[in-house]
């Protein structure tokens, strides 16, 4: 499985399993659990969740998937921007620690800037590093103007991520956000590499996978894959989907090949402001 490094020295894997809308149908829950477990026999150690998924139903979900196999999962969580004072988030924490029917986070993510600030909510942080409930922290859906700020707060500088919206046709974060980022060795957790499933009936990416021996999904999950700082977070509830997801492993591109994605999806030519779902 290919790794990409965290500022904290850490390796995760590279492709990850997102949760968001897992455990909102009981009817699905069996298979749900099956394609997360699926994921640990493949080496997909990484799982993304958070408290707003199904008001705690996600990390339920993934707590039961993970119960005897706690230490092959790197899990990460994400508190509401509301819950995200001194106070708050150490309470969040817990309730999530108790979902997630473990004893610590592994990467612990602010989900997006509310009205606190960022001072209070990396204090939190910092203080839930201290107490062992975390072991990571960071935050998602953080413009540069963000994380600017982020980084001038005490303890600001001790993140290991910005998860954000990136795929192929969400690229604007290249223009500006991206190579600050990089300068600073902060990797992208990219949420929704498949545009909620959008892409796969792209008609330019499903061309290009069919000349290249590949599906659709394999190909956009490869793009991001081709860089050494990107997590890709993929979301199924199907095994046989994740199963397609994991091949995009074994497909790494060419340099012509993304060559020639850039001239069907090309990056940003003017700042763009940050895309969120």
């Amino acid at each position: 499985m290919k790794k990409v490094v965290l500022p904290s020295g850490d390796n995760v894997p590279a492709l990850g399993q997102g949760t968001w809308h897992l455990g909102d149908d009981k009817a699905a829950r069996a298979e749900e659990i099956a394609t997360l477990r699926l994921g640990l026999d493949l080496g997909i150690a990484l799982i993304d969740t958070a408290e707003m998924y199904g008001e705690g139903k996600a990390e339920e979900l993934v707590g039961e998937a993970i119960a005897g196999r706690r230490e092959e999962a790197f899990l990460v969580s994400k508190v509401y921007p509301h819950n995200a004072t001194r106070k708050g988030a150490v309470a969040a924490c817990e309730r999530s620690l108790k979902r997630l029917r473990t004893d610590r986070i592994d990467l612990y993510l602010l989900h997006w800037r509310g009205s606190v600030p960022l001072a209070e909510t990396v204090e939190a942080f910092v203080s839930l590093h201290k107490a062992g409930k975390i072991r990571h922290y960071g935050v998602s859906n953080l413009d540069l103007d963000d994380m600017k700020q982020l980084w001038s707060v005490p303890g600001g500088n001790g993140v290991d991520t910005d998860q954000l919206l990136y795929n192929l046709v969400r690229r604007g974060l290249e223009w500006d956000l991206l190579p600050w980022l990089r300068r600073r060795r902060i990797p992208v957790m990219a949420y929704s590499p498949l545009e909620q499933a959008k892409l796969v009936r792209n008609p330019k990416l499903a061309g290009f996978a069919r000349d290249h021996g590949m599906t659709p999904a394999q190909a956009a999950l490869a793009w991001l894959l081709a860089k050494d700082d990107i997590i890709a977070i993929p979301k199924t509830a199907s095994r046989e989907r994740l199963k397609e997801n994991f091949g995009a492993l074994d497909r790494p591109l060419t340099k012509e090949q993304l060559v020639e994605l850039d001239r069907l999806f090309p990056p940003p030519k003017a700042p763009v402001s940050l895309e969120m779902l």
